[in-house]
């Protein structure tokens, strides 16, 4: 059974940054691709940013130029840098992975952004 833990959430000031982390508990390289989607209260879910095994990456167009997803193979671990961060960014975000057998989802960690 795959696992996803999420870390690296909590509360930041409107234009700070935060990088969250992903860690899976086999080999990312397994993964077609991986992704962060996020909720915000009373919303539902989407999409944020993805990586695919070949280093491909793709975004949602409210985070291009503050948001960058990246992977470490090694750590089995996919990062999601977050930069000038608004107050519209505040929601719970979740990893994703996909897989010739299925897709998973973490737990989930909080962001929120406020003064």
């Amino acid at each position: 059974q795959v696992q996803l833990v999420e870390s690296g959430g909590g509360l930041v000031q409107p234009g700070g940054s935060l990088r969250l982390s992903c860690a899976a508990s086999g080999s990312i390289r397994s993964f077609y691709a991986m992704a962060w989607h996020r909720q915000a209260p009373g919303k539902e879910r989407t999409f944020v940013a993805s990586i695919t095994i070949g280093g491909n990456t793709n975004y949602a167009d409210s985070v291009k130029g503050r948001f960058t997803i990246s992977r470490d193979d090694a750590k089995n671990t996919v990062y999601l840098q977050m930069n000038s961060l608004r107050p519209e960014d505040t929601a719970v975000y979740y990893c994703y992975a996909l897989s010739s057998w299925g897709h998973y989802w973490g737990q989930g960690t909080q962001v929120t952004v406020s003064s």
